[in-house]
């Protein structure tokens, strides 16, 4: 790693790029596993599941990998401009990786105009991502903002079960309070904290109106899907929907969901 580390800091744009060429290599794989009969029946929904299959991919990696890293070296926690490691260096330039392969895969598969949201969410990602590579600065930053990737997984299986048709089965009743819980944990409070840093050290940071109006559309972002989660989850009022919204169409209302 030590010797790759050079690589990576001195073409920080190409070497995203390859990592971006992985997850590509990966959806091509994850492409020759089977997949629900309702899911092959409908092209949208099969596109989703390839999609968000790579997605599963990428927060099954680097969820952990960014939590190994505040373990490891608890400075990451404290330090969120400066502090960098071999480890998360890496971490930030495959995630950057995956954010751009997958912008790319919702812009060419033209599902861009309705997954616009996630376009937005992908562009501010990236710029800020491509920041610290280039910089060498905000890298532990960037690594704290992945602990949401831990809830990333249960998201991402929640509308994979949904997808399938299946939020009746046990599986989905468990995976929406663990989902509650991990998008609480390291969702809303991680995010809490990556304001309130850069809120608490505004006069120094280097471009710190930039990352400040970032943090607080991505805070506005997460707020709306937070209630939208609960909402389609939680609210006794909107069982009657669900049923409608987990049958086999093509309606694409039950994804935003």
């Amino acid at each position: 790693m030590d010797a790759l580390l050079p690589v990576l800091k001195s073409h920080p744009g190409q070497s995203v790029l390859v990592c971006s060429l992985l997850f590509r290599v990966a959806h091509r794989l994850l492409q020759r596993l089977p997949v629900p009969k309702v899911v092959k029946e409908n092209d949208f929904r099969s596109w989703k599941w390839r999609n968000l299959s790579v997605s599963m991919v990428h927060s099954l990696l680097t969820g952990p990998w960014a939590l190994t890293c505040a373990v490891v070296w608890p400075e990451t926690l404290s330090n969120l401009h400066s502090y960098s490691t071999p480890l998360s260096y890496m971490l930030v330039c495959v995630s950057t990786g995956y954010f751009v392969q997958d912008a790319g895969d919702i812009i060419l598969t033209g599902h861009g105009r309705g997954s616009w949201e996630f376009l937005l969410h992908h562009a501010l990602v990236i710029w800020c991502f491509l920041y610290a590579l280039y910089t060498q600065l905000y890298v532990a930053g960037a690594v704290v903002a992945l602990f949401v990737e831990v809830n990333s997984v249960t998201l991402h299986l929640r509308l994979m079960l949904k997808l399938a048709g299946v939020q009746s089965s046990s599986l989905y009743h468990i995976n929406k309070y663990a989902n509650l819980f991990t998008y609480v944990v390291f969702r809303l409070i991680t995010q809490f904290y990556l304001t309130w840093y850069i809120v608490h050290n505004y006069s120094w940071l280097d471009h710190g109106g930039c990352f400040l109006i970032s943090i607080m559309v991505m805070n506005i972002m997460i707020l709306i899907y937070f209630y939208r989660l609960l909402r389609a989850d939680f609210f006794s009022w909107n069982k009657k929907s669900v049923g409608q919204n987990g049958t086999h169409n093509n309606s694409r209302k039950f994804l935003s969901d």
